[in-house]
């Protein structure tokens, strides 16, 4: 759903040090959930849900977990060297937990966000590809550690993988500054998320190639 904090990513470094994340691993989960909520802090789309600042801090690493907590179950979360950057994917026929969402929207968010959020939810549903493929939820990198090339790393980790695979890779941007970055790995914007009063957000389907330098070679 939401990918702020990739913005101005190199993309030609050599990242070493990304590892599996998973729930028994309390503290290394813990530091992937803190790493997405210290990211999307300036989000659109998570400000907008949470705008009062205890109650983003208070509620926002709950969305995370139930949104693309099963990441964690699955072996697809990955945490960067350091703590600096984190990517929580969903694998191939593995979908967020529908009711622990609509609980914790209903229980955490204001009625004027709710009018627009269950619809725009609705919305993000129909653009998910109906074949199976790998879907990122939620990519992020410690604002001090950003420009380093660590999101891109995270992208390509995975990616990898999907093209391995001979999968597509979906997304939705939830900030028109990282949908460059996105293009150049391969995601091509395929609409537009827009409902009520809340930012649009872009959902951006990849096809799987063999390799993602052939992604950048396209791209350039």
């Amino acid at each position: 759903m939401l990918s702020e904090a990739v913005t101005k990513e190199q993309i030609d470094i050599d990242f070493d040090g990304i590892e599996p994340v998973y729930f028994d691993r309390s503290s290394q989960a813990s530091a992937a959930v803190g790493v997405i909520t210290l990211a999307f802090g300036t989000d659109p789309v998570a400000r907008w849900m949470y705008p009062d600042p205890n109650d983003y801090l208070e509620h926002f690493p709950r969305f995370v977990r139930a949104f693309a907590g099963r990441s964690f179950d699955k072996g697809t979360a990955f945490l960067a060297t350091e703590m600096s950057g984190a990517a929580l994917w969903l694998p191939p026929d593995v979908e967020p937990e529908e009711d622990p969402l609509v609980e914790l929207f209903l229980s955490s968010t204001a009625d004027v966000v709710q009018k627009d959020l269950f619809p725009m939810f609705e919305q993000m549903a129909s653009y998910h590809p109906k074949e199976p493929h790998w879907y990122l939820p939620m990519i992020g990198v410690e604002p001090s550690q950003q420009g380093r090339g660590v999101g891109s790393a995270l992208l390509q980790h995975t990616l990898a993988n999907a093209d391995a695979d001979g999968l597509p890779a979906y997304l939705e941007s939830s900030n028109p500054k990282n949908i460059p970055l996105y293009e150049r790995f391969g995601f091509g914007l395929i609409g537009i998320i827009r409902s009520g009063d809340a930012p649009p957000l872009y959902p951006m389907l990849r096809k799987p190639m063999r390799t993602w330098e052939e992604a950048l070679i396209t791209k350039s």
